[in-house]
C-alpha cells in the first residue's frame, strides 16, 4: 500500500510539472508572438532590431551546441557578420548583406580547422540567410508586413497543431532517431493547419485563398523540416535544447527553427517570381 501511495505521488508530481511546463510554453509563446507581430507591424527598422537580437542569441546558441563554447573568436566573427548583414538589409542592400554572410562562413572555416569547421560555417548560414530573407520581404512595401505575418502565422499554426495532434492522436513515430516525440499524425495535423491558416490569411486580406492554402501546405512541410534539421544538429552534439533562454521552449533556435527554413524558401521563391516586389509575389500565392 505504501509503495502504491509513493507511485501515485510520483505520478501526480509528474503531471504538475507537465502542466507547469505547458503553461510556461503557452505564456512565453504568446509574449514572443505579440512582440514579433508588433515590431513587424511597426516597420522594417523596428523589426530589424528584433531580428538582430534573435540572430545574435542564435549565434551564441550555435556555438554553445556545436563547439561547447560560450564565447570564442568564431562567435565574434559570426556575430559581427549578423550585425553588418542586418544593417545592410534594412537599408535596402540585402544582396550585400547576403555576401557578408557568405564571406563570414568562409572565414570561419580556417578558424575552426580540425574541430568540425563545416558545422560552425553552417551556423553562420543558418542564422544569416533567414535574417536577410525575412528583412528583404518585410522591406517590400506595401505587402511586406502581410508577407511576414503569413510566414509567422503559418509556422506557428504548424508547430501548435503538430504538438496537439501528436499528443492527442499519437501513432507511429516520424523520425525517432532524430526527434523521438514527433509522429506522422503530428506532421499531418501541422501541415493541414498551415494550409488552413494560409487560406484564411488570404480570405481576410482579399488575396487568392486556394493559392495561399497550397502555399501554406508547402510552408507547413518546410517548417516541420526545419524543426527536424535543428533537432538533428542538437542530437549530433548531445544537446536537448539550444539553451534555456525561453521558458517552456528552450532557446531561440528551438523557437524559430521553422521560420528559418520557411523564410529562406519563401524569399527564394519570391525572388524568381518577382524580385522587384517579393512580398506581393508571396501574398499572391506565387
Amino acid at each position: 500500500m505504501e509503495e502504491d501511495g509513493q507511485l501515485d505521488e510520483v505520478a501526480a508530481t509528474g503531471k504538475r510539472r507537465s502542466s507547469t511546463e505547458l503553461m510556461k510554453r503557452i505564456v512565453s509563446g504568446v509574449v514572443f508572438a505579440a512582440i514579433a507581430i508588433g515590431l513587424a507591424w511597426a516597420g522594417p527598422k523596428p523589426f530589424a532590431v528584433l531580428v538582430l537580437v534573435v540572430v545574435l542569441f542564435m549565434s551564441w546558441e550555435w556555438g554553445r551546441v556545436v563547439r561547447s563554447s560560450h564565447f570564442d573568436l568564431t562567435l565574434v566573427v559570426h556575430a559581427a557578420a549578423m550585425v553588418v548583414a542586418v544593417v545592410l538589409s534594412v537599408f535596402g542592400l540585402a544582396a550585400l548583406g547576403l555576401a557578408v554572410v557568405m564571406i563570414a562562413a568562409i572565414i570561419v572555416l580556417p578558424l575552426e580547422f580540425g574541430r568540425r569547421p563545416l558545422y560552425s560555417a553552417a551556423g553562420v548560414l543558418y542564422t544569416g540567410l533567414p535574417a536577410v530573407a525575412i528583412l528583404w520581404l518585410r522591406a517590400s512595401e506595401p505587402m511586406g508586413f502581410l508577407a511576414v505575418l503569413l510566414i509567422f502565422l503559418t509556422v506557428w499554426a504548424t508547430d501548435t497543431a503538430a504538438y496537439l495532434a501528436g499528443r492527442l492522436i499519437g501513432g507511429p513515430k516520424l523520425m525517432p532517431s532524430i526527434s523521438p516525440n514527433k509522429t506522422w499524425s503530428g506532421l499531418a495535423g501541422g501541415v493541414l493547419a498551415a494550409a488552413v491558416t494560409a487560406g484564411l490569411t488570404g480570405y481576410f486580406s482579399g488575396n487568392p485563398v486556394a493559392a495561399l492554402a497550397v502555399l501554406g501546405l508547402a510552408m507547413g512541410l518546410l517548417a516541420q523540416g526545419g524543426d527536424l534539421v535543428e533537432s538533428a544538429v542538437k542530437r549530433t552534439f548531445g544537446a536537448k535544447d539550444a539553451s534555456n533562454l525561453i521558458p517552456g521552449h528552450g532557446g531561440f533556435m528551438d523557437r524559430v527553427d521553422g521560420i528559418v527554413t520557411v523564410s529562406v524558401a519563401a524569399a527564394l521563391a519570391a525572388l524568381f517570381v518577382n524580385a522587384r516586389a517579393p512580398a506581393e509575389a508571396l501574398i499572391s500565392g506565387l
